[in-house]
């Protein structure tokens, strides 16, 4: 540990200056490794200077609680979604201040838990769809399931939260990836490519774009042409919402930015989860007997309902357990907006500062086995003894993934109902390779062979 001259201010260890190229390779081809290395390297506190900007990267449970809740006020979105805002606008993942507090406010009554256990019905209808997609290519080689996910997700999304038919929309899931691509490239380089530049990416995204303005335009119309009193949908909330705005051009560019945010980040992240889950699952077949048992005593040939969630024990350790190791959301980012200690360690105002799940969630303090797949530590009835802050995998502070329960009931109905009816079984040779995005998505999906129980 060093300190600056003058008064005292200790400063964490980290690489030097020199580092800064080799660094910013890693930045763009393997931003895991960089993570793992620096908290191996130098502990739970370290330093990174990269050209104009230094990074404070924070790796301990309390240095989490302080930033992202005890201290949230002087700490706002950071390196990474400040630079996808190009891409994404100002819809709730990127949004600071009033704008977000409105638009948190405006959507939360739709994830209030009554609400979302009046969708279990709705969530389960489509979990059994995905259940046959998947059994009718049984015996006709491998499919991307990840492709299926992202289906299933976006159907959930559409019905639950806007009352509304995604699957109409043919592309829409590849849309959104080449906008994820593009905000993430907008980390990369720090915003330093103009948006014009005709980049094969940028290209991507700006025919995404339109396309996904389509899919909005057409959702508003078709709402407006409805009768009756608005729903309690968020799609119904926004079109009043936004109809206020005074400008209309306003209200519309409101509109696709809150919808693209709220569907992306919505479907990424629970599709992404559940992929790990039938990766780690294939891998670990004792684990996936344990669950199907489960999944036979509690639902027997029914579907499940919102009241199984509690008895589904052992799907939901399951699902804990991968998202310790692989976390929807692998990096939270902020940047000081006044000087802070953390830890510690001064952190000047307008400082970039990092808290990572994924190196969290790894934390051999906390940890036993770090590497291991082992959803027993997630056992309700053993007392852990880890700080809350040690497993965050839909952040902390009051922006606290708002989707959680639904995701989670989600994951827990998809999982324990492909459990119960179907084998998944990686291609041979096959090894998932996590690709962190703005979610800690697979790099070319997962090929794997469907066989009925």
């Amino acid at each position: 540990m060093t300190a600056t001259t003058g008064r005292s201010r200790a400063v964490p260890p980290g690489p030097p200056r020199r580092a800064a190229p080799g660094l910013f390779v890693k930045l763009a081809t393997d931003r895991l490794a960089l993570m793992r290395a620096a908290a191996d390297q130098y502990g739970d506190a370290v330093k990174i200077s990269m050209g104009p900007k230094t990074l404070y990267f924070f790796n301990h449970p309390d240095h989490a609680k302080h930033v992202l809740a005890d201290n949230s006020g002087n700490y706002h979105k950071g390196i990474g979604l400040v630079q996808a805002k190009r891409a994404l606008g100002d819809g709730l993942l990127t949004s600071e201040g009033d704008l977000w507090r409105k638009q948190r406010k405006l959507i939360q009554p739709a994830f209030q838990a009554k609400r979302i256990a009046a969708q279990a019905g709705v969530v389960a209808e489509e979990a059994l769809a995905l259940v046959e997609r998947l059994r009718a290519t049984a015996g006709s080689g491998p499919v991307n399931v990840v492709d299926e996910l992202t289906a299933l997700t976006l159907g959930v999304l559409g019905r639950t939260l806007l009352d509304a038919d995604l699957g109409v929309f043919s592309g829409v899931g590849h849309a959104f990836e080449a906008v994820q691509d593009q905000a993430m490239f907008e980390m990369v380089s720090l915003g330093a490519v103009p948006m014009w530049v005709p980049l094969p990416k940028q290209l991507r995204f700006r025919q995404a774009r339109k396309e996904l303005q389509h899919v909005v335009d057409r959702l508003v119309a078709d709402r407006r042409t409805r009768t009756g009193d608005w729903g309690d949908d968020v799609l119904s909330k926004l079109i009043q919402s936004t109809g206020e705005e005074p400008d209309p051009k306003v209200g519309r560019q409101r509109m696709t930015d809150e919808l693209i945010t709220l569907l992306l980040a919505g479907h990424e992240t629970t599709a992404s989860t559940l992929g790990w889950t039938f990766y780690l699952l294939d891998r670990h077949p004792e684990v996936a007997e344990r669950l199907h048992a489960e999944a036979v005593e509690v639902l027997g040939d029914r579907p499940p309902v919102y009241e199984d969630l509690h008895r589904l024990r052992y799907t939901s350790m399951v699902i804990e357990e991968a998202m310790r190791l692989y976390p929807p959301v692998w990096i939270l980012t902020r940047q000081a907006l006044a000087d802070d200690e953390v830890g510690g360690y001064h952190v000047p105002a307008g400082s970039d500062v990092l808290v990572c799940p994924y190196t969290m969630h790894r934390h051999p303090e906390f940890w036993n086995e770090p590497e291991k797949f082992d959803p027993q530590r997630f056992d309700p009835g053993v007392q852990s003894g880890r700080p809350r802050y040690a497993y965050i995998p839909f952040g902390a502070g009051p922006r606290f993934c708002v989707g959680n329960n639904l995701g989670m009931m989600e994951a827990a109905f998809v999982t324990a109902l492909v459990a119960r009816d179907l084998r998944l079984t990686r291609v041979p040779g096959y090894e998932a390779v996590p690709e962190p995005m703005l979610s800690l998505r697979m790099k070319d999906g997962l090929p794997m062979t469907v066989s009925p129980r």
